[in-house]
């Protein structure tokens, strides 16, 4: 269901070159451990954002100058981690849409004349 998602986003983002893409990670509370390479939850987190990034950059064709990968790590969960539930829901992606500020700031100052 989440590549399913990702490709009607990819359609969109496509479409809407004037948005710029931040791709968030996060996490649940629980320290992360034996994963090798990955030392703690921003480890995890960024990783997370990344294989979005790349399932949007490499097979939907997004392009990668558009598209920011960031980690939050644990430090901003929307439930209180105390069920397995909860934790599971702080074991998120979120994509957050903004225009280019610059064609912003043009029409707020087309309107303004």
């Amino acid at each position: 269901r989440g590549k399913g998602a990702l490709k009607e986003l990819a359609k969109v983002l496509n479409d809407q070159v004037d948005l710029s893409i931040l791709v968030e990670g996060h996490t649940d509370n629980v320290p992360v451990t034996n994963l090798g390479q990955i030392k703690d939850n921003w480890d995890l987190s960024v990783l997370r954002s990344t294989e979005v990034v790349r399932y949007l950059t490499e097979k939907e064709k997004v392009d990668p100058a558009r598209i920011v990968a960031s980690g939050k790590g644990q430090f901003q969960p929307i439930a209180d981690n105390i069920s397995a539930d909860e934790k599971a829901k702080n074991r998120r992606t979120e994509i957050i849409l903004t225009p280019k500020l610059g064609e912003v700031y043009q029409l707020l100052q087309n309107k303004s004349e």
